[in-house]
């Protein structure tokens, strides 16, 4: 990799980063190279991506010298965080700023610090139609990252701010899938109504970033907002009808009900469902497919995700049955 521009991907055994790393190392005329980072190096992802081609570092991003460490030489980074795995939004905007403090220390030409809005701007914590959470937050996972993105501007980082969306593998991995019904039909179950819900796949999301990396300095300052379709709940569960050979119905329910689940973070996504749902034109008009699409020419519809992911889906399906 001695002749290509290094980018730093953190998170690159993660959805978003391992979307980026692959997108870079599966195109032999890229400019770029990877430095994939994990915790983890041992790992069969980590070690899927080195026999592609990248260079597999160890750090952590709660670990501000090891990220120092990663960051030399490179030319980029894609800097990511991931709630689930905490649930704190203050280690998140921490990590975001040891993040930020790397790269320009490293004298990083080009980052991309993966966002999402900060709903206070939208639902002031005086607002009480959506419960605030945690003590000053109306959803938590995406105040955090949205409070976070003052950290890169202040410190004159160049960085483009990606806005992401709500992830279509939500339905294989988060619960979120097709469940049978008491009257035998499959449904699911979301607190959106008739609104259109922002949604992309999971890799996308990396092929994206892979485009404005390509793109360059033109984008660095910007805020891209990205998604693969806008989509009701409705055209949803007709989808999956589809794909699944089995009606797939739409409950709809409100996002108390949805808040008050009771999994570990059902507040906060429901708060999530509630911003999507009462902003649903601001949300679609801040994620320009258009642009997505020009960034990454493969992006995948709706319909797209679910034809790929069909025996996936019925997979989650029979198991859900089981339960």
């Amino acid at each position: 990799m001695a002749d290509k521009k290094i980018i730093v991907v953190f998170g690159a055994t993660g959805a978003q980063g391992g979307g980026l790393a692959r997108a870079i190392l599966n195109d032999p005329s890229s400019e770029f190279g990877v430095r994939a980072v994990t915790r983890h190096p041992e790992s069969d992802k980590a070690q899927k991506l080195a026999s592609l081609g990248a260079e597999v570092v160890t750090a952590d991003i709660d670990n501000p010298e090891s990220l120092r460490k990663a960051l030399q030489g490179a030319y980029g980074a894609y800097c990511v965080t991931f709630f689930w795995d905490h649930y704190s939004p203050e280690r998140e905007v921490a990590e975001a700023r040891n993040m930020a403090e790397a790269a320009k220390a490293a004298g990083l030409q080009h980052v991309i610090w993966s966002t999402l809005e900060d709903t206070r701007r939208f639902v002031p914590l005086t607002d009480n139609r959506m419960p605030t959470l945690q003590g000053k937050y109306k959803v938590p996972h995406f105040d955090g990252k949205g409070q976070a993105d003052q950290y890169f501007r202040d410190l004159g980082v160049p960085t483009t701010f990606l806005i992401t969306s709500f992830y279509w593998e939500n339905l294989l991995y988060f619960g979120m899938g097709p469940k049978p019904g008491p009257g035998g039909e499959l449904a699911i179950t979301f607190p959106m109504g008739d609104k259109k819900l922002s949604g992309m796949a999971a890799e996308d999301i990396g092929k994206c970033a892979y485009g404005i990396f390509k793109k360059g300095k033109e984008l660095i300052g910007k805020t891209i907002g990205i998604a693969g379709e806008h989509i009701t709940c409705q055209q949803m569960a007709a989808s999956l009808s589809k794909a699944l050979g089995r009606k797939v119905v739409y409950h709809h329910i409100t996002p108390d009900t949805y808040r008050n689940f009771g999994f570990p973070g059902a507040d906060d996504l429901g708060n999530m469902f509630q911003f999507y749902h009462d902003f649903a034109d601001q949300v679609a008009k801040t994620r320009d497919l258009k642009f997505a699409r020009e960034l990454n020419p493969d992006l995948q519809t709706f319909d797209d995700w679910v034809a790929k992911n069909a025996a996936k889906l019925q997979i989650e399906q029979m198991a859900s049955a089981s339960k």
